[in-house]
Protein backbone atom coordinates (compact mmCIF):
# COMPACT_ATOMS: atom_id res chain seq x y z
CA UNK A 1 0.00 0.00 0.00
CA UNK A 2 1.38 3.21 -1.20
CA UNK A 3 0.81 6.48 1.46
CA UNK A 4 1.09 10.05 0.57
CA UNK A 5 3.11 12.31 2.58
CA UNK A 6 0.58 14.31 5.19
CA UNK A 7 1.37 18.07 6.23
CA UNK A 8 2.15 18.38 10.13
CA UNK A 9 -0.90 19.98 10.76
CA UNK A 10 -2.91 16.99 9.53
CA UNK A 11 -0.77 14.80 11.71
CA UNK A 12 -1.53 17.35 14.76
CA UNK A 13 -5.56 17.21 14.03
CA UNK A 14 -4.94 13.18 14.12
CA UNK A 15 -3.42 13.28 17.46
CA UNK A 16 -6.15 15.62 18.56
CA UNK A 17 -8.21 13.06 17.40
CA UNK A 18 -7.32 10.26 19.16
CA UNK A 19 -6.31 11.83 22.60
CA UNK A 20 -10.23 12.77 22.09
CA UNK A 21 -10.44 9.19 22.22
CA UNK A 22 -8.57 8.18 24.99
CA UNK A 23 -10.55 10.42 27.01
CA UNK A 24 -13.79 9.22 26.21
CA UNK A 25 -12.92 5.78 26.51
CA UNK A 26 -15.79 4.74 29.60
CA UNK A 27 -19.11 2.59 28.72
CA UNK A 28 -22.44 5.39 29.63
CA UNK A 29 -25.15 3.37 31.68
CA UNK A 30 -28.48 2.75 29.87
CA UNK A 31 -31.04 4.41 31.76
CA UNK A 32 -33.94 1.26 32.08
CA UNK A 33 -35.62 -0.27 34.44
CA UNK A 34 -35.78 -0.82 38.31
CA UNK A 35 -36.64 -4.21 38.14
CA UNK A 36 -33.77 -6.78 38.42
CA UNK A 37 -33.23 -9.94 36.36
CA UNK A 38 -35.66 -13.44 37.96
CA UNK A 39 -32.55 -16.24 37.63
CA UNK A 40 -33.58 -18.28 34.81
CA UNK A 41 -33.55 -22.28 35.24
CA UNK A 42 -30.33 -23.95 34.07
CA UNK A 43 -28.59 -20.80 33.60
CA UNK A 44 -25.69 -19.86 35.63
CA UNK A 45 -26.14 -16.93 38.13
CA UNK A 46 -23.05 -15.22 37.05
CA UNK A 47 -20.80 -16.05 33.58
CA UNK A 48 -18.18 -18.07 34.45
CA UNK A 49 -14.97 -16.64 33.97
CA UNK A 50 -12.54 -19.49 34.95
CA UNK A 51 -11.68 -20.11 32.06
CA UNK A 52 -8.18 -20.26 31.23
CA UNK A 53 -6.18 -19.00 27.97
CA UNK A 54 -6.61 -21.38 25.14
CA UNK A 55 -3.17 -22.45 23.49
CA UNK A 56 -2.08 -20.40 20.59
CA UNK A 57 -0.74 -22.50 17.14
CA UNK A 58 -0.59 -21.99 13.90
CA UNK A 59 -3.89 -23.56 13.25
CA UNK A 60 -5.09 -21.63 15.94
CA UNK A 61 -3.85 -18.15 16.07
CA UNK A 62 -4.43 -15.62 19.45
CA UNK A 63 -7.42 -13.80 19.65
CA UNK A 64 -5.93 -10.48 19.52
CA UNK A 65 -7.74 -7.12 19.54
CA UNK A 66 -4.27 -4.93 19.97
CA UNK A 67 -2.49 -5.12 16.68
CA UNK A 68 -3.84 -2.36 15.07
CA UNK A 69 -1.48 -3.11 11.59
CA UNK A 70 -2.57 -6.48 11.61
CA UNK A 71 -6.22 -5.69 12.60
CA UNK A 72 -6.56 -3.17 9.66
CA UNK A 73 -4.39 -4.48 7.19
CA UNK A 74 -7.20 -4.75 5.21
CA UNK A 75 -8.18 -1.45 5.05
CA UNK A 76 -6.97 1.26 2.82
CA UNK A 77 -5.80 4.66 4.50
CA UNK A 78 -8.87 6.52 2.91
CA UNK A 79 -11.22 4.10 4.02
CA UNK A 80 -9.52 4.06 7.45
CA UNK A 81 -9.61 7.49 7.75
CA UNK A 82 -13.37 8.29 6.59
CA UNK A 83 -14.21 5.31 8.88
CA UNK A 84 -12.48 7.41 11.77
CA UNK A 85 -14.28 10.67 10.96
CA UNK A 86 -17.22 8.95 11.02
CA UNK A 87 -17.39 7.23 14.23
CA UNK A 88 -15.65 10.14 15.72
CA UNK A 89 -18.79 12.07 14.70
CA UNK A 90 -21.44 10.09 15.97
CA UNK A 91 -19.93 9.14 19.34
CA UNK A 92 -19.74 13.31 19.77
CA UNK A 93 -23.08 13.70 22.14
CA UNK A 94 -24.74 16.66 20.67
CA UNK A 95 -24.02 15.11 16.89
CA UNK A 96 -25.55 12.26 18.11
CA UNK A 97 -28.67 13.67 19.56
CA UNK A 98 -29.35 16.33 16.57
CA UNK A 99 -28.95 13.07 14.19
CA UNK A 100 -31.09 10.77 15.95
CA UNK A 101 -34.20 13.58 16.56
CA UNK A 102 -33.69 15.02 12.60
CA UNK A 103 -34.00 11.24 11.21
CA UNK A 104 -36.75 11.05 13.65
CA UNK A 105 -38.43 14.50 12.59
CA UNK A 106 -41.27 14.39 11.60
CA UNK A 107 -41.92 18.26 10.84
CA UNK A 108 -38.66 18.54 8.97
CA UNK A 109 -39.48 15.52 6.79
CA UNK A 110 -42.79 16.66 5.85
CA UNK A 111 -41.04 20.02 3.96
CA UNK A 112 -40.12 18.90 0.93
CA UNK A 113 -36.98 20.99 0.45
CA UNK A 114 -35.29 20.26 3.98
CA UNK A 115 -36.30 16.41 2.90
CA UNK A 116 -34.44 16.61 -0.02
CA UNK A 117 -31.68 18.41 2.05
CA UNK A 118 -31.85 15.81 4.91
CA UNK A 119 -32.10 12.64 2.89
CA UNK A 120 -28.63 14.57 0.35
CA UNK A 121 -26.74 14.91 3.10
CA UNK A 122 -27.50 11.74 4.80
CA UNK A 123 -27.10 9.60 2.20
CA UNK A 124 -23.22 11.16 1.44
CA UNK A 125 -22.33 10.83 5.61
CA UNK A 126 -24.00 8.05 7.86
CA UNK A 127 -26.21 6.04 4.95
CA UNK A 128 -22.84 5.49 3.09
CA UNK A 129 -21.02 4.39 6.42
CA UNK A 130 -23.42 2.50 7.15
CA UNK A 131 -25.43 0.92 4.81
CA UNK A 132 -24.18 -1.32 1.51
CA UNK A 133 -25.96 1.03 -1.27
CA UNK A 134 -29.46 1.32 -2.74
CA UNK A 135 -30.13 -2.05 -4.29
CA UNK A 136 -29.30 -5.97 -4.09
CA UNK A 137 -26.06 -5.17 -6.94
CA UNK A 138 -24.48 -2.52 -4.54
CA UNK A 139 -25.07 -5.02 -1.49
CA UNK A 140 -23.02 -7.59 -3.84
CA UNK A 141 -20.56 -5.56 -4.60
CA UNK A 142 -20.41 -4.77 -0.02
CA UNK A 143 -20.33 -8.51 0.39
CA UNK A 144 -17.58 -9.11 -1.85
CA UNK A 145 -15.26 -6.38 -0.11
CA UNK A 146 -16.34 -8.14 3.12
CA UNK A 147 -15.26 -11.55 1.78
CA UNK A 148 -12.13 -10.64 0.73
CA UNK A 149 -11.58 -8.97 4.37
CA UNK A 150 -12.12 -12.11 5.68
CA UNK A 151 -15.49 -11.68 6.78
CA UNK A 152 -18.86 -12.68 5.48
CA UNK A 153 -22.07 -10.51 4.71
CA UNK A 154 -26.23 -10.63 6.92
CA UNK A 155 -28.01 -9.05 3.85
CA UNK A 156 -30.61 -6.89 5.35
CA UNK A 157 -33.18 -5.38 2.78
CA UNK A 158 -34.06 -2.36 5.10
CA UNK A 159 -38.31 -3.53 4.99
CA UNK A 160 -39.96 -2.53 8.14
CA UNK A 161 -42.98 -1.46 9.83
CA UNK A 162 -45.60 -2.01 6.78
CA UNK A 163 -49.58 -0.91 7.69
CA UNK A 164 -52.04 -2.62 4.88
CA UNK A 165 -51.44 -6.03 3.21
CA UNK A 166 -50.40 -4.13 -0.22
CA UNK A 167 -47.19 -3.14 1.06
CA UNK A 168 -46.46 -6.21 3.28
CA UNK A 169 -47.13 -8.15 -0.11
CA UNK A 170 -44.21 -6.45 -2.00
CA UNK A 171 -41.62 -6.25 0.56
CA UNK A 172 -41.97 -10.27 0.55
CA UNK A 173 -41.12 -10.65 -2.53
CA UNK A 174 -38.57 -7.75 -1.65
CA UNK A 175 -36.97 -10.50 0.97
CA UNK A 176 -38.08 -13.68 -1.40
CA UNK A 177 -35.51 -11.42 -4.51
CA UNK A 178 -32.31 -11.36 -1.40
CA UNK A 179 -32.66 -14.86 -0.98
CA UNK A 180 -32.37 -15.87 -4.51
CA UNK A 181 -29.47 -13.40 -5.27
CA UNK A 182 -27.67 -15.61 -2.56
CA UNK A 183 -27.86 -18.64 -5.15
CA UNK A 184 -25.92 -16.58 -7.77
CA UNK A 185 -21.83 -16.77 -8.04
CA UNK A 186 -19.70 -15.91 -5.01
CA UNK A 187 -22.94 -14.86 -3.12
CA UNK A 188 -23.20 -18.37 -1.83
CA UNK A 189 -20.66 -17.87 -0.22
CA UNK A 190 -20.35 -14.15 0.40
CA UNK A 191 -23.47 -14.39 2.32
CA UNK A 192 -24.10 -16.50 5.96
CA UNK A 193 -27.61 -14.85 6.53
CA UNK A 194 -30.71 -13.17 4.93
CA UNK A 195 -32.38 -10.78 7.66
CA UNK A 196 -36.38 -10.70 7.54
CA UNK A 197 -38.05 -8.12 10.05
CA UNK A 198 -41.54 -9.50 10.48
CA UNK A 199 -43.08 -6.26 10.73
CA UNK A 200 -42.47 -5.96 7.02
CA UNK A 201 -44.85 -8.62 6.17
CA UNK A 202 -47.32 -8.33 8.98
CA UNK A 203 -49.32 -5.18 9.50
CA UNK A 204 -48.22 -3.43 12.69
CA UNK A 205 -52.09 -3.72 13.77
CA UNK A 206 -52.34 -7.65 13.87
CA UNK A 207 -48.98 -7.87 15.58
CA UNK A 208 -50.29 -5.53 18.19
CA UNK A 209 -53.75 -7.53 18.34
CA UNK A 210 -51.77 -10.57 18.84
CA UNK A 211 -49.09 -9.53 20.80
CA UNK A 212 -52.03 -8.66 23.11
CA UNK A 213 -53.83 -11.85 22.80
CA UNK A 214 -50.48 -14.49 23.56
CA UNK A 215 -49.73 -11.90 26.66
CA UNK A 216 -53.59 -12.20 27.86
CA UNK A 217 -53.42 -15.96 27.04
CA UNK A 218 -50.13 -16.24 29.02
CA UNK A 219 -52.39 -14.37 32.46
CA UNK A 220 -55.17 -16.79 31.77
CA UNK A 221 -53.59 -20.53 30.50
CA UNK A 222 -57.48 -21.60 29.72
CA UNK A 223 -57.81 -18.67 27.07
CA UNK A 224 -58.46 -20.35 23.89
CA UNK A 225 -56.66 -19.05 20.38
CA UNK A 226 -58.13 -20.88 17.47
CA UNK A 227 -55.85 -19.17 14.78
CA UNK A 228 -52.22 -20.38 17.40
CA UNK A 229 -50.04 -22.41 15.54
CA UNK A 230 -47.72 -25.08 17.39
CA UNK A 231 -44.87 -22.77 18.59
CA UNK A 232 -41.94 -22.32 21.62
CA UNK A 233 -42.81 -20.13 24.72
CA UNK A 234 -42.22 -17.07 24.72
CA UNK A 235 -43.61 -14.92 27.54
CA UNK A 236 -42.10 -15.87 31.31
CA UNK A 237 -43.18 -14.81 34.88
CA UNK A 238 -40.55 -12.15 34.52
CA UNK A 239 -41.65 -11.07 31.63
CA UNK A 240 -43.64 -6.99 31.05
CA UNK A 241 -46.90 -7.41 30.60
CA UNK A 242 -48.15 -4.02 31.12
CA UNK A 243 -48.89 -3.49 27.31
CA UNK A 244 -52.28 -4.99 27.67
CA UNK A 245 -54.11 -4.30 31.20
CA UNK A 246 -57.64 -5.74 29.66
CA UNK A 247 -58.79 -8.38 28.39
CA UNK A 248 -58.70 -8.15 24.58
CA UNK A 249 -61.61 -8.87 22.19
CA UNK A 250 -61.26 -12.12 20.01
CA UNK A 251 -59.54 -11.71 16.62
CA UNK A 252 -62.68 -10.74 13.97
CA UNK A 253 -62.99 -13.01 10.79
CA UNK A 254 -61.08 -10.03 9.05
CA UNK A 255 -57.98 -10.24 11.54
CA UNK A 256 -57.84 -13.55 11.06
CA UNK A 257 -57.80 -13.66 7.36
CA UNK A 258 -55.05 -11.15 7.82
CA UNK A 259 -53.34 -13.40 10.16
CA UNK A 260 -53.95 -16.49 7.55
CA UNK A 261 -52.00 -13.54 4.62
CA UNK A 262 -49.11 -12.85 7.59
CA UNK A 263 -48.42 -17.31 7.85
CA UNK A 264 -48.45 -17.32 3.82
CA UNK A 265 -45.88 -14.99 3.54
CA UNK A 266 -43.57 -16.03 6.05
CA UNK A 267 -43.80 -19.84 5.01
CA UNK A 268 -42.60 -18.77 1.70
CA UNK A 269 -39.87 -16.89 2.47
CA UNK A 270 -38.91 -19.67 5.07
CA UNK A 271 -39.04 -22.45 2.11
CA UNK A 272 -37.61 -19.84 -0.17
CA UNK A 273 -34.37 -19.70 2.46
CA UNK A 274 -34.48 -23.89 2.84
CA UNK A 275 -34.66 -23.78 -0.82
CA UNK A 276 -31.68 -21.52 -1.46
CA UNK A 277 -29.93 -23.10 1.97
CA UNK A 278 -29.55 -19.68 3.40
CA UNK A 279 -30.28 -19.57 6.84
CA UNK A 280 -32.96 -16.89 8.17
CA UNK A 281 -32.48 -14.32 10.68
CA UNK A 282 -35.34 -12.52 12.12
CA UNK A 283 -34.69 -9.55 14.00
CA UNK A 284 -36.37 -8.45 17.40
CA UNK A 285 -38.40 -5.18 17.72
CA UNK A 286 -40.27 -3.55 20.69
CA UNK A 287 -41.74 -5.16 23.09
CA UNK A 288 -45.44 -3.86 22.07
CA UNK A 289 -45.42 -6.28 19.46
CA UNK A 290 -42.65 -8.56 20.13
CA UNK A 291 -44.92 -11.36 21.62
CA UNK A 292 -45.97 -11.78 17.56
CA UNK A 293 -42.93 -12.04 16.51
CA UNK A 294 -41.21 -14.19 18.84
CA UNK A 295 -45.06 -16.23 18.29
CA UNK A 296 -44.42 -16.40 14.51
CA UNK A 297 -40.58 -16.80 14.41
CA UNK A 298 -40.80 -19.99 16.21
CA UNK A 299 -44.04 -21.69 14.33
CA UNK A 300 -41.97 -20.77 11.12
CA UNK A 301 -38.74 -22.86 13.30
CA UNK A 302 -40.71 -25.66 14.57
CA UNK A 303 -42.51 -26.05 11.00
CA UNK A 304 -39.22 -26.05 9.24
CA UNK A 305 -37.47 -27.78 11.65
CA UNK A 306 -33.50 -28.92 10.36
CA UNK A 307 -32.67 -32.38 10.79
CA UNK A 308 -30.59 -33.99 13.80
CA UNK A 309 -27.64 -32.88 13.89
CA UNK A 310 -27.92 -30.33 10.98
CA UNK A 311 -28.23 -26.31 11.34
CA UNK A 312 -31.39 -24.58 12.02
CA UNK A 313 -32.58 -22.71 9.43
CA UNK A 314 -34.42 -20.08 10.97
CA UNK A 315 -32.93 -17.96 14.02
CA UNK A 316 -34.71 -15.32 16.21
CA UNK A 317 -33.30 -13.03 18.08
CA UNK A 318 -32.97 -12.56 22.04
CA UNK A 319 -32.29 -8.76 23.56
CA UNK A 320 -30.36 -9.25 26.52
CA UNK A 321 -31.28 -5.56 27.49
CA UNK A 322 -34.43 -7.16 28.52
CA UNK A 323 -35.23 -7.92 32.40
CA UNK A 324 -37.28 -11.17 31.41
CA UNK A 325 -34.21 -12.35 28.58
CA UNK A 326 -32.51 -15.33 30.27
CA UNK A 327 -35.89 -16.66 31.50
CA UNK A 328 -37.40 -16.89 28.16
CA UNK A 329 -33.98 -18.15 26.47
CA UNK A 330 -34.25 -20.78 29.12
CA UNK A 331 -37.66 -22.00 28.89
CA UNK A 332 -37.66 -21.92 24.98
CA UNK A 333 -34.42 -23.99 24.82
CA UNK A 334 -35.78 -26.46 27.48
CA UNK A 335 -39.00 -26.76 25.01
CA UNK A 336 -37.37 -27.19 21.61
CA UNK A 337 -34.70 -29.59 23.53
CA UNK A 338 -38.11 -32.19 24.33
CA UNK A 339 -39.16 -31.51 21.00
CA UNK A 340 -35.87 -32.32 19.17
CA UNK A 341 -35.56 -29.15 17.33
CA UNK A 342 -31.83 -27.70 17.02
CA UNK A 343 -32.84 -24.03 18.28
CA UNK A 344 -30.69 -20.87 16.63
CA UNK A 345 -30.58 -17.86 18.60
CA UNK A 346 -28.87 -14.24 17.55
CA UNK A 347 -27.83 -12.67 20.90
CA UNK A 348 -27.81 -8.85 20.66
CA UNK A 349 -28.38 -6.49 23.92
CA UNK A 350 -31.22 -4.13 21.81
CA UNK A 351 -31.75 -1.19 19.87
CA UNK A 352 -35.40 0.27 20.92
CA UNK A 353 -33.97 1.91 24.84
CA UNK A 354 -35.61 5.34 24.12
CA UNK A 355 -38.80 3.58 22.63
CA UNK A 356 -38.71 1.24 25.66
CA UNK A 357 -38.25 4.26 28.41
CA UNK A 358 -40.98 6.39 27.18
CA UNK A 359 -43.69 3.86 26.53
CA UNK A 360 -43.39 2.64 30.28
CA UNK A 361 -43.46 5.96 31.59
CA UNK A 362 -46.42 6.74 29.56
CA UNK A 363 -48.18 3.88 30.95
CA UNK A 364 -46.96 4.42 34.92
CA UNK A 365 -45.20 0.84 34.60
CA UNK A 366 -41.82 -0.58 35.18
CA UNK A 367 -39.70 -0.60 32.24
CA UNK A 368 -38.71 -3.48 30.76
CA UNK A 369 -34.79 -3.55 30.39
CA UNK A 370 -32.64 -3.51 32.89
CA UNK A 371 -31.10 -0.52 35.01
CA UNK A 372 -27.93 -0.12 33.94
CA UNK A 373 -25.41 -1.30 30.93
CA UNK A 374 -23.72 -2.76 33.55
CA UNK A 375 -26.47 -5.43 34.04
CA UNK A 376 -27.05 -5.70 30.27
CA UNK A 377 -23.46 -6.58 29.87
CA UNK A 378 -24.14 -9.52 32.82
CA UNK A 379 -27.23 -10.69 31.03
CA UNK A 380 -25.77 -10.85 27.07
CA UNK A 381 -22.44 -12.47 29.19
CA UNK A 382 -25.09 -15.26 31.11
CA UNK A 383 -26.82 -16.12 28.10
CA UNK A 384 -23.54 -16.31 26.03
CA UNK A 385 -22.13 -18.96 28.14
CA UNK A 386 -25.59 -20.98 27.91
CA UNK A 387 -25.67 -20.60 24.59
CA UNK A 388 -22.40 -22.18 24.07
CA UNK A 389 -22.51 -24.76 26.85
CA UNK A 390 -25.86 -26.12 24.97
CA UNK A 391 -23.83 -25.82 21.68
CA UNK A 392 -21.44 -28.58 22.59
CA UNK A 393 -24.67 -30.79 23.56
CA UNK A 394 -25.88 -30.30 20.28
CA UNK A 395 -28.67 -28.69 20.69
CA UNK A 396 -28.45 -24.74 19.97
CA UNK A 397 -26.41 -22.78 17.40
CA UNK A 398 -25.38 -18.71 18.36
CA UNK A 399 -25.12 -16.00 16.10
CA UNK A 400 -23.09 -13.41 19.29
CA UNK A 401 -24.02 -9.99 17.92
CA UNK A 402 -21.93 -7.84 19.85
CA UNK A 403 -19.79 -4.56 19.83
CA UNK A 404 -18.18 -5.24 23.22
CA UNK A 405 -14.92 -6.17 23.04
CA UNK A 406 -15.08 -7.75 26.31
CA UNK A 407 -18.29 -9.45 25.86
CA UNK A 408 -16.37 -10.91 22.41
CA UNK A 409 -13.14 -11.99 23.65
CA UNK A 410 -14.95 -13.91 26.65
CA UNK A 411 -17.09 -15.54 24.23
CA UNK A 412 -14.05 -17.08 21.92
CA UNK A 413 -11.83 -18.16 24.58
CA UNK A 414 -14.65 -20.00 26.31
CA UNK A 415 -15.73 -21.68 22.92
CA UNK A 416 -12.18 -22.90 22.34
CA UNK A 417 -11.91 -24.04 26.28
CA UNK A 418 -15.35 -25.72 25.62
CA UNK A 419 -13.70 -27.42 22.61
CA UNK A 420 -15.86 -26.17 19.74
CA UNK A 421 -14.34 -25.81 16.75
CA UNK A 422 -13.52 -21.84 15.62
CA UNK A 423 -15.35 -22.75 11.91
CA UNK A 424 -18.33 -24.69 13.34
CA UNK A 425 -21.37 -23.75 11.72
CA UNK A 426 -23.27 -23.13 14.89
CA UNK A 427 -21.03 -19.90 16.00
CA UNK A 428 -20.98 -16.88 14.73
CA UNK A 429 -20.26 -13.77 15.56
CA UNK A 430 -21.89 -10.43 13.75
CA UNK A 431 -20.81 -6.55 14.06
CA UNK A 432 -22.92 -3.77 12.46
CA UNK A 433 -21.59 -2.90 9.28
CA UNK A 434 -19.06 0.20 9.51
CA UNK A 435 -18.61 -0.29 13.22
CA UNK A 436 -16.55 -2.46 16.02
CA UNK A 437 -14.30 -2.83 13.30
CA UNK A 438 -11.28 -4.18 15.52
CA UNK A 439 -13.63 -6.75 17.09
CA UNK A 440 -15.05 -8.28 13.77
CA UNK A 441 -11.29 -8.55 12.15
CA UNK A 442 -9.51 -9.24 15.51
CA UNK A 443 -12.26 -12.58 16.03
CA UNK A 444 -11.44 -13.21 11.95
CA UNK A 445 -8.30 -13.50 12.17
CA UNK A 446 -8.11 -15.91 15.21
CA UNK A 447 -10.44 -18.05 13.28
CA UNK A 448 -13.92 -18.04 13.58
CA UNK A 449 -16.63 -17.37 11.32
CA UNK A 450 -17.35 -13.36 11.31
CA UNK A 451 -20.13 -11.31 9.64
CA UNK A 452 -21.27 -7.98 9.19
CA UNK A 453 -24.68 -6.90 9.20
CA UNK A 454 -25.41 -5.20 6.06
CA UNK A 455 -28.76 -3.04 5.36
CA UNK A 456 -29.50 -1.83 1.79
CA UNK A 457 -32.19 -0.14 0.01
CA UNK A 458 -33.38 3.33 -0.78
CA UNK A 459 -31.83 5.99 1.94
CA UNK A 460 -35.75 7.08 2.73
CA UNK A 461 -36.07 3.48 3.55
CA UNK A 462 -33.10 2.84 5.38
CA UNK A 463 -33.84 6.00 7.76
CA UNK A 464 -35.25 4.24 10.80
CA UNK A 465 -32.17 2.02 10.88
CA UNK A 466 -29.90 5.23 10.71
CA UNK A 467 -31.86 6.92 13.51
CA UNK A 468 -31.63 3.68 15.54
CA UNK A 469 -28.09 3.47 15.11
CA UNK A 470 -27.65 7.36 15.82
CA UNK A 471 -29.32 6.71 19.07
CA UNK A 472 -27.55 3.75 19.32
CA UNK A 473 -23.80 5.12 19.58
CA UNK A 474 -24.68 7.38 22.38
CA UNK A 475 -24.72 4.18 24.29
CA UNK A 476 -21.44 2.52 23.02
CA UNK A 477 -18.54 5.48 23.64
CA UNK A 478 -16.19 2.58 25.28
CA UNK A 479 -16.13 0.21 22.21
CA UNK A 480 -16.66 3.22 19.43
CA UNK A 481 -13.67 5.06 21.01
CA UNK A 482 -11.51 1.38 21.32
CA UNK A 483 -11.69 1.54 17.42
CA UNK A 484 -10.98 5.36 17.31
CA UNK A 485 -8.15 4.86 19.57
CA UNK A 486 -6.83 1.54 17.46
CA UNK A 487 -7.71 3.83 14.19
CA UNK A 488 -5.90 6.60 15.23
CA UNK A 489 -2.77 4.54 16.40
CA UNK A 490 -2.34 2.87 12.88
CA UNK A 491 -2.98 6.35 11.00
CA UNK A 492 -0.46 7.60 12.94
CA UNK A 493 1.95 4.41 12.35
CA UNK A 494 0.79 4.43 8.15
CA UNK A 495 1.28 8.67 8.27
CA UNK A 496 4.45 9.07 9.82
CA UNK A 497 5.79 5.45 8.07
CA UNK A 498 5.36 7.73 5.01
CA UNK A 499 7.30 10.87 6.30
CA UNK A 500 10.37 8.71 7.01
Amino acid sequence: MTCRSVRPKTLSKLRRLKSGARHSATATDSAAASASVKQAPNLPEKPDRTTVKPPVTPSHPAIDFTDSKKLYSSLSTGKLLTTLITLKATTVGPVANLGSKTLNSRLIMGVPIFRHLLLGLTERTFYDHFCAGKDIAAADAAAKKLWDSGLTAMLDYGLECANENESCDRNTEGFIRTIESTKLGDNCKQVSFVVVKISAICPSRILRRVSDLLRWEFKISSMNLPWKLKSLPILCDSSALYHTMKQPAPLTPEEERDLELVYDRLFRICQKSVDANKPLLIDAEETTIQPAIDYLTYAAVVKFRSDPGQPPRIFNTVQAYLVDAADRLALTMEAAEKMGIPLGIKLVRGAYMNFEKKEAARTCSASPIHFSIGQTHECYDRCTDFLLEKMVKGSASAVLATHNIQSGKMAAMKAVNLGIDRRSHCLHFAQLYGMAEALSFGLAKAGFNVSKYLPFGPVEQIMPYLARRAEENKCLLGSSSYDIRLMSDELMRRLTLSES
